[in-house]
């Protein structure tokens, strides 16, 4: 299976669009701050939530589970993830999720700490603290193991983010 996971659009949606019609993920995460009418996100299988630049009523945050792996969709301000990671730690905790997937810094972010694996996919409009900007594939094998790679908008890959990873799976 393979999840694209994007974040701050901001207004981008061709952008988007074209990006999830190059890479065709079987789901597609957008952790807020698309800033635009939901009705012109794209029309595909898809979890969004609301960053602090969109005015949709969509849920501040999500949960989405598929084989037998939990994700924690969130945009990041309510949980301060500029200044520190705890709050967003302990949300996860509480959410009992193996996947968090986080925006609002613009700053691409792949960690695991203990069992849990954080993805920020950075922005795909422009990047903060980053040559360029970006946006991340999670892709499940056979055997659970999770790789989640990195890609400039262009599709270029970015070999200095990601990496392979086995997460317990709930059954």
């Amino acid at each position: 299976m393979k999840i694209l996971i994007t974040s701050d659009s901001h207004g981008k949606k061709d952008l988007l669009e074209e990006i999830i019609k190059r890479e065709n993920p079987d789901y597609t995460i957008h952790c807020g701050d698309f800033c635009t009418d939901l009705i012109e996100l794209p029309d595909v299988p898809l979890t969004v939530v609301r960053g602090n630049c969109d005015w949709e009523q969509v849920p501040e945050e999500d949960i989405y589970e598929v084989d037998g792996l939990r994700f924690y969709v969130t945009h990041g301000h309510l949980f301060r993830v500029s200044q520190s990671g705890l709050p967003l730690k302990y949300r996860a905790e509480e959410k009992d999720a193996q996947i968090v997937c986080f925006g609002h810094s613009h700053y691409p972010v792949c960690d695991q700490v203990d069992e849990r694996l954080y993805i920020n996919p950075g922005s795909i409009k422009q990047a903060r603290g980053f040559a360029y900007p970006t946006y991340s594939l999670l892709s499940i094998g056979s055997d659970q193991q999770i790789e989640v790679t990195y890609h400039q908008v262009d599709g270029t890959p970015i070999t200095e983010r990601g990496g392979t990873y086995q997460l317990k799976v709930k059954k």
